[in-house]
């Protein structure tokens, strides 16, 4: 019943809304600047908007503002992207329409959320929306739904593992019997929270289960079934060790002003007393007005019961200062009712009537806003029943017609599903082997280029060999072709691979360095640094990807170079790529370029031009945006002191 309810009334009710304009202040204002940017269709940007807009929504002044300016980027962003709404969106929306007073709207998209969430699987934003419907419906008088949907939220906490909404259905619970009355199942939902709260090892909603548990048996001289003065006692005294525990000045104070009035009806007064002043301790140190104003009246009260009016006027006209720091007009009609009586008993007519006014004043004002509070409630909760009574006459309707209704609608939907499933079909095939025939061509390619740089190397490599043979050096020269014949081995075990582990890339490149080192006889020194967060064996990158842009930075950076050379090759891990900083402190580009063209062949290295090639492919065939930069180093003067590369190697897992 309660899911076709929900999707009546999205057939019922489309929201066509365009609400006012409201004064944006300068967080919402940067807020909006923050991501109305987005480009990519990724829903992280939405979420945080969620998160964010869900941080106020307990507030109901000016931050009103912010949940709105983050529910309309959010909406921009889904609108320029294209992206379905998700269900934490709508559940915003929906509580941020609650807070504004629009419950139509407000179970609309609360209704849109709750469908999204089951359909999608997203048990915490359902068990959130469930919640969310409960406290709707408490609202709108359906205490049998509010109660069913409280329990839908515990039964999917309990499923899923959630932590923290077990608690707060349970609160929901008792909101609920203690509103149509029902003492017995109020306590028994309180005991629940408060176990629930523990299993969690959440004390603070212990805290105030046992807080609201241990008013439950409070009452007062009217309701004998609620009170028990010792239970009372008992289970109070627990919120109070709690909440000085926390350190929670609110709950210590609300606490011990229960304490003051369970010994105030025992006619205890000298613990009652003890009670409310320790309690206006806390409260005014938290600027708890209401609570310090309640702690003051009654003391006034207990004096005034104690036949010292002195004592009793002096409390009395305090807690009416705190009082009117809140505008607490329940605090005001009683304190000024109680200070009424006390002068009438003391034969002071003038002062009694003086006080008289004013309680009538603030009682009238009490009644007022009672009155208007009942209003809009049955306002309320007139609409939620004539919704309710659409939704049943619309469902008569659909009833009589359904099976010409079905038999139609069936027709064409199975026509035009057929339909959509085939053209569809035939897009994706087609797609597929477009995508199929580029991938393999992508491959190809690589693989031709590889096989273009492996000849390239191995022509370089022999040239060092061949040097060291007319040197009639056969120590270097066997000591070469040892390191150069694993270096081989190396390289072509990984040329039969698109990608291979970082740990086989830099072990030949260390190969191919050892060879140069040597080759070079010690003109340059060589470091290679891998940040600790990089797996080597996990993390793969194209074969032979470093290697071309060492080769260049020693070929042509360094061999010019007077005095011993440094290349320092340094692997970092980034957000969405490893950073590859090759550096060295050569002659630079600049003279690098000069030199070339004072040669008779003009020559660009292949290995570079090859490896730029290879990028280019790798990001087409992982749709990556692997990139290379050159930065010129300079010295103090100005003057060029080597070269700076930076390879943008894209995660390839």
């Amino acid at each position: 019943m309660k899911a076709i309810k929900l999707i009546i009334t999205l057939l019922i009710f489309i929201q066509v809304s365009s609400p006012a304009e409201e004064k944006r202040d300068s967080y919402a204002s940067e807020l909006k600047k923050k991501f109305s940017s987005v480009s990519q269709k990724d829903t992280a940007a939405i979420n945080a908007l969620v998160r964010k807009g869900t941080k106020f929504l307990s507030s109901k002044d000016n931050n009103l503002v912010i949940i709105k300016e983050c529910i309309d980027s959010a909406v921009i962003i889904c609108e320029k992207e294209k992206l379905e709404f998700p269900a934490r969106l709508h559940l915003l929306k929906a509580q941020y329409h609650y807070l504004k007073g629009d419950l139509r709207s407000a179970s609309e998209e609360a209704s849109l959320a709750f469908n999204k969430s089951s359909a999608s699987g997203e048990t915490d934003v359902l068990a959130r929306t469930n919640i969310f419907l409960a406290r709707y419906y408490l609202r709108t008088g359906f205490f049998a739904e509010s109660l069913e949907y409280f329990d839908g939220a515990i039964t999917i906490s309990r499923k899923e593992k959630l932590k923290g909404l077990i608690p707060v259905a349970y609160y929901g619970k008792y909101d609920v019997y203690r509103t149509i009355g029902d003492l017995k199942a109020e306590r028994q939902s309180l005991q629940m929270m408060i176990e629930s709260a523990y299993n969690e090892k959440n004390l603070l909603l212990a805290g105030r289960g046992y807080e609201r548990l241990g008013y439950s048996y409070l009452g007062d001289t009217t309701t004998s079934e609620r009170r028990n003065f010792r239970q009372a006692d008992s289970i109070v005294r627990k919120a109070i060790s709690i909440s000085l525990e926390l350190r929670d000045s609110a709950l210590i104070a609300t606490s011990l002003t229960h304490l003051g009035w369970n010994f105030y009806l025992e006619k205890m007064y000298d613990s009652s007393i003890y009670n409310y002043e320790k309690s206006i301790k806390y409260s005014a140190h938290a600027k708890l007005y209401t609570t310090s104003a309640n702690s003051l009246g009654n003391l006034g009260t207990i004096y005034s019961d104690l036949r010292k009016p002195e004592k009793a006027i002096a409390y009395y006209k305090k807690g009416i200062d705190m009082a009117k720091k809140d505008n607490d007009i329940y605090e005001l009609w009683w304190i000024y009712r109680d200070m009424s009586n006390m002068y009438l008993q003391l034969g002071d007519t003038s002062n009694a009537y003086r006080n008289y006014i004013l309680f009538k004043k603030y009682s009238d004002k009490w009644i007022s806003k009672g009155n208007s509070e009942s209003l809009v409630d049955a306002r309320i909760r007139y609409e939620a029943d004539t919704q309710n009574k659409e939704v049943e006459l619309l469902s008569l309707r659909l009833k009589n017609n359904r099976l010409l209704n079905y038999g139609l609608g069936g027709l064409v939907l199975l026509t035009t599903v057929i339909g959509l499933l085939l053209f569809r079909g035939s897009k994706l095939k087609d797609k597929r082997r477009i995508s199929e025939m580029n991938r393999k061509i992508s491959e190809v390619t690589q693989a031709n280029l590889r096989q273009q740089m492996n000849p390239h190397f191995i022509f370089n490599t022999l040239n060092s060999i061949q040097y060291y043979m007319y040197q009639h050096d056969k120590l270097a020269t066997n000591n070469y072709l040892t390191k150069f014949s694993s270096l081989m081995r190396k390289v072509l075990d990984n040329s039969q691979h698109t990608s291979v582990p970082l740990s086989d890339e830099l072990s030949a490149l260390n190969l191919y360095l050892e060879l140069e080192s040597i080759r070079f006889k010690d003109k340059f020194e060589y470091k290679i640094t891998v940040d600790e967060e990089i797996d080597p064996l996990l993390h793969k990158v194209p074969t032979m990807l470093i290697q071309p842009y060492v080769e260049n930075s020693i070929c042509h950076g360094l061999m010019p170079k007077e005095g011993k050379g440094f290349v320092n090759i340094d692997l970092k891990l980034k957000d969405d790529h490893i950073l590859c900083v090759i550096e060295d402190n050569g002659i630079g580009r600049d003279a690098a370029k000069e030199r070339s063209l004072k040669r008779e062949n003009n020559h660009n290295s292949l290995g570079t031009q090859i490896t730029k090639s290879r990028l280019d492919l790798v990001n087409e065939l992982y749709g990556t945006s692997m990139k290379t930069m050159y930065k010129d180093i300079r010295d103090e003067n100005g003057d060029p002191a080597g070269t700076r590369v930076e390879i943008h190697i894209p995660l390839i897992s």
